[in-house]
C-alpha cells in the first residue's frame, strides 16, 4: 500500500493561527503532509522566501506533527505535486470569495493532472476571517495581531514593522 501525500502550497506571508488549523487538520487526512512554501511576487510579500520557509518550520515544529514537511518551491503547482508524488492538494477555505478562486484553480490543475484530488477544508469558524494580507496591514498601522498569529511570528512581524516603518498615527 502506498503512502498517501498531500500539498498544502501557500506564501505564508506570515502564517497564522487559520494556516496552523488547516495543517493540524489536513496532516490528519494523509500519511505525510508538504507544506510548499511558495514565492508569489504579486502579493508583495513582507517576508523573504527563506525568512518563511523558516517561520513556518518553526511553527510546524511547535505543532508536533511527526508526518508534515517544509519544502520550498517555485514552480506550477501540479509539477511540484507530481515530483513530490502527491495525490491531494489542500486548500484552505474562509469565504465564498476564497472559494469562486480556489474552484477555478482545481479545476485548472485537474485539466493538468486528474490524477491529482483538490480537497477543501473550511477554515474553524474562529479563524474564518484570518488573511496574511490583513494581519500585515493590522500590524503596519500599528494594530493588536495576538489574537491572529502565534506569539513567535507576531515579534517577528512586529519587528519587521518596526524596520520598515509603521503608517499612520492617529
Amino acid at each position: 500500500m502506498t503512502n498517501r501525500i498531500g500539498i498544502y502550497p501557500g506564501t505564508f506571508d506570515p502564517i497564522t493561527l487559520g494556516h496552523a488549523d488547516i495543517i493540524r487538520r489536513g496532516a490528519k487526512l494523509v500519511d505525510k503532509l508538504i507544506l510548499g512554501v511558495t514565492t508569489n511576487p504579486s502579493k508583495n510579500p513582507m517576508f523573504s522566501t527563506e525568512e518563511r520557509f523558516a517561520m513556518v518550520a518553526r511553527e510546524v515544529d511547535n505543532l508536533g506533527l511527526d508526518n508534515v514537511e517544509v519544502v520550498g518551491f517555485n514552480a506550477l503547482l501540479v509539477k511540484f505535486a507530481q515530483k513530490q508524488g502527491a495525490s491531494v492538494i489542500i486548500r484552505g477555505l474562509r469565504a465564498v470569495a476564497d472559494f469562486e478562486y480556489e474552484y477555478q484553480m482545481a479545476g485548472m490543475n485537474q485539466q493538468l493532472d486528474d490524477d491529482i484530488e483538490t480537497i477543501f477544508l473550511m477554515a474553524d469558524v474562529s479563524l474564518q476571517p484570518i488573511a496574511s494580507k490583513l494581519v500585515k496591514e493590522i500590524a503596519l498601522y500599528g494594530g493588536d495581531i495576538t489574537p491572529f498569529v502565534s506569539e513567535p511570528v507576531c515579534n517577528e512581524v512586529i519587528a519587521r514593522v518596526e524596520k520598515i516603518g509603521r503608517k499612520g498615527d492617529y
